[in-house]
Order: C-alpha cells, then structure tokens, then sequence
C-alpha cells in the first residue's frame, strides 16, 4: 500500500511475531477467497491488515515459496499490487497483526524480513515514474 501523496512517499507496512516471538516486518498479503479476483483480493488484504483503502496501481511481481504450518510443508503464490492509498485508518486490528506503520519509500528495504520482497519494492520508483508519465 503506497500513500504517494504524502512528501515523501511512503508505505504501510505489517508486523507480526515470528515463532521465535521476533517482530518482523513485510508488505500486507493474503489469500484469494472463491470469485474473487487477484486485484480484489489484495485491496480486501491491505484493508484487512492495515486498515487503509486502496485501489490497485500496477501490478508488481510474484512471490512463490513453502513454509511450515502444524507441522506440514505449505506452497504458497503470492501476487503483489502496487495500490494506492485513499482512505480509511492505519490499524493493527487484524489479529495476525501486532503493528502496522507508514514508512518512508526510501527506508522499506532495510525494514522488511525478506529479500524477495524488498527485490520487489525495488521496482517500486519506475512504476511511480511511468504513472506519473501517463
């Protein structure tokens, strides 16, 4: 989620406990509930994770990878949105999440857990650059 209007431009972040009680911070993401589009999907997960009303942008990559979850291998596909913010109230009212926070463009790589993600913000400048030039 991208608010681009603020000086600089920033984005809302999540935070949740890894298992060994660590804050760790990614970008909002969830599942694609039955008759739902991928781009519905990820307005419902920002609003649902951080509180914030957003529309999609562009998209901005897929993330694909396994993690265990009661003891099982799980596969997951993860399709990020560049979205746009233009409402609602930054919350961490969603019970997988322990904070939520704005963070200046420039300072989300050194703040997320992982590296593909922050490979993906790294799209993130050309993208605001081509929709500005639109």
């Amino acid at each position: 989620m991208l608010d681009h209007s603020s000086e600089p431009p920033r984005a809302a972040l999540i935070g949740r406990l890894d298992r060994r009680g660590h804050l760790i911070w990614s970008l909002p993401k969830g599942h694609v509930e039955e008759g739902e589009t991928k781009e519905a999907a990820a307005i419902r997960e920002v609003h649902e994770e951080t509180g914030i009303e957003g529309s999609v942008l562009a998209p901005l990559g897929v993330i694909d990878f396994w993690f265990m979850a009661e003891d099982r291998r799980v596969h997951k596909t993860v399709h990020h949105f560049l979205l746009s913010a233009h409402g609602g109230e930054l919350s961490d009212a969603d019970r997988e999440v322990v904070e939520v926070a704005w963070v200046p463009l420039d300072e989300v790589a050194g703040r997320l857990a992982y590296a593909d993600e922050r490979k993906l913000m790294e799209k993130v400048p050309e993208l605001l650059a081509e929709l500005t030039d639109l």
